[in-house]
């Protein structure tokens, strides 16, 4: 007599078949532009995954070990987690900040899987922080937006509101993020392709932003065009051809 494992069997062997999503990174400092870039690769329809916003749940699922560490002043009167008040304490201390990541980035980490689990083709994930994802090392295309220091720090004043003195802080929280001839190992993942998006905002810039998101992706089924394919494909053939590499900017 059969019991019911045998007929389970295929269905578990389909379900260890099934590839992993084709995994797209993208980052960049503060305020050159990132969601900005998202949009577009949205519009593409790429599925995006803004790890920004999930970190605003994962403060919320964290309230109570955060307040515990950082007190109640970091509180709204609503009694949650007032974000403005939160950063204006953690961006001016390196300890502070150290402290929050180490317990917002592993509830983080886990949403972002949660969401990888649901993706069956290419999909992107929009982070900030991405080297220090789970996510990192799996990554095969990462994108890294950049813009010049005198357009984010107009960007980061119009969006943020915030004094001079607290964005330069911000700025300087990111003084460790990978910057042209860095070759800190911990930012490349080997096995990915590293290109640069210029976003300076300048006039005829998002012409140019079009046309080098247009050359990228279009590259992405010659390079990668065994992976994608397998992993669920973009919907359709993109022609070109533009070889796998790292942008000469690394």
């Amino acid at each position: 007599m059969q019991t019911g494992e045998p007929a389970e069997k295929p269905q578990n062997a389909r379900e260890a078949a099934v590839p992993p999503p084709f995994l797209i990174g993208l980052t960049g400092l503060y305020c050159a532009g990132k969601n900005h870039v998202a949009a577009r690769l949205e519009r593409r329809g790429l599925p995006v995954l803004d790890v920004d916003t999930l970190g605003h749940r994962a403060l919320e699922l964290k309230q109570e070990e955060i307040v515990r560490r950082f007190g109640n002043r970091i509180l709204g009167p609503d009694r949650r987690i007032d974000r403005a008040r939160l950063g204006k304490q953690v961006f001016r201390s390196a300890a502070d900040l150290a402290a929050l990541e180490a317990i917002v980035h592993p509830a983080a980490n886990a949403l972002t899987e949660t969401w990888i689990a649901g993706q069956s083709g290419p999909c992107v994930i929009n982070a900030a922080l991405i080297h220090r994802s789970t996510v990192f090392s799996r990554l095969d295309l990462l994108l890294v937006v950049r813009a010049p220091l005198p357009v984010r720090l107009f960007r980061a004043w119009k969006r943020d509101a915030l004094p001079l003195g607290e964005l330069l802080r911000r700025f300087h929280s990111q003084k460790n993020f990978p910057r042209k001839g860095s070759q800190n190992p911990q930012f490349f993942p080997s096995q990915s392709d590293i290109q640069i998006i210029e976003n300076s905002g300048f006039p005829g810039s998002n012409r140019n932003l079009e046309k080098r998101i247009n050359h990228i992706l279009e590259g992405l089924d010659s390079y990668g065009k065994e992976k994608i394919t397998a992993r669920g494909g973009f919907g359709g053939s993109i022609p070109g051809d533009c070889g796998k590499r790292r942008d000469p900017y690394f």
